[in-house]
């Protein structure tokens, strides 16, 4: 049974979280350890097992990223964040697990890194910070802010019609949806990255 099964969902990307979370704390309350303290031991362990299974279905599906993630899982997409065979080689060699730079944003991120290092290198001399420098990584922490917001929007749209056509049963559009999903999501995550290193480079 998938989470969308266990709270009796079709597998939507728009849900109404209210109504989701209110399942929830009856499903909770249903499958409470104290129901069963007098009951067998296999009764006990049943219901320890559907309470984990509520719990992981419940942050799964109320957050909107995680939701369209568990359902590109289930259609058989691994996201590159999330691929274990790059978890796995980046914990063999002991690196960090490398993330592929989306094209459009090469030119934007290969000045970044520049001007990231050139920051981290003046904080390790303890040289006077540069005012330009700064004032160029905060502007560039706003743009990729500015595309997650865009992204975010762009998701939005995709969600809804991936609903659309699942009540149409259209496969084409699905899988134009879930192809357009993957892209934007791993393009997502790289921002988000991007927004970390400026942050945490700014201090």
């Amino acid at each position: 049974m998938d989470y969308f099964e266990f709270f009796s969902l079709p597998r939507k990307l728009v849900i109404d979280v209210p109504a989701l979370e209110k399942q929830f704390y009856v499903m909770s309350r249903r499958l409470h350890p104290d129901r069963f303290a007098a009951k067998p031991v296999e009764e006990q362990e049943a219901a320890l097992a559907q309470a984990s299974l509520l719990n992981d279905a419940y942050r799964a599906l109320k957050d909107p990223i995680a939701r369209t993630e568990y359902l590109l899982k289930l259609e058989g997409v691994e996201l590159e964040e999330q691929s274990q065979r790059a978890t796995d080689a980046a914990r063999a060699s002991g690196t960090a697990k490398k993330q592929l730079i989306p094209p459009e944003l090469l030119e934007e991120v290969f000045e970044l890194n520049m001007q990231l290092q050139e920051m981290r290198m003046a904080k390790e001399m303890g040289d006077d910070e540069d005012p330009q420098l700064r004032k160029d990584l905060l502007a560039a922490q706003m743009n990729f802010e500015g595309m997650l917001a865009g992204i975010s929007d762009e998701l939005e749209g995709l969600w809804r019609e991936w609903d659309r056509a699942v009540d149409a049963g259209d496969r084409s559009v699905l899988d134009a949806a879930k192809a357009a999903m993957v892209v934007l999501l791993n393009r997502r995550s790289y921002v988000r990255n991007l927004v970390r290193d400026v942050g945490e480079a700014l201090g």
